[in-house]
Order: structure tokens, then C-alpha cells, then sequence
């Protein structure tokens, strides 16, 4: 069971992560020649935000999963 639920786990996150990376925004235009505008941000934490979320849920249903399990077999 233990096995077939990392599984599941592995594969959800193989297929949906690189999915959500295409549906980040594009980058914005370069600033026109002699304006002196620098661009403010532009860091892609986006991808990185997500996966990070995904992750902790993750492991928190794990954590779930295994008290349960140890409260039962008490």
C-alpha cells in the first residue's frame, strides 16, 4: 500500500508539474532603447512555488497516513 501510494505520488507529480509551467505568464517586453527603465522583477518562482506546495501537501498526507495507521495498530 505504502509503495502504491509514492507511486501514485511520483507519477502525479511527473505529469502535472511540467503541465503548469506552460501556463506561466510571459516575460515581459524589453524596455525601449535610451529610457534607462529597469525591469523590476522578473524571477520565476512561480514553478518553483508550486512544486514547493505540492511537496509539503505531500507530506502531510503522508504524515496523516502513517498516524493513522500507527493509531490503529495500537
Amino acid at each position: 500500500m505504502k509503495k502504491a501510494v509514492g507511486i501514485i505520488l511520483i507519477i502525479f507529480l511527473i505529469t502535472v508539474a511540467p503541465a503548469l509551467t506552460v501556463f506561466a505568464a510571459p516575460p515581459p517586453p524589453p524596455p525601449s532603447p535610451g529610457t534607462g527603465d529597469v525591469p523590476i522583477g522578473g524571477l520565476p518562482i512561480g514553478g518553483g512555488l508550486i512544486i514547493l506546495v505540492v511537496l509539503a501537501v505531500g507530506y502531510g498526507v503522508q504524515k496523516l497516513y502513517n498516524a493513522r495507521k500507527r493509531k490503529i495498530n495500537e
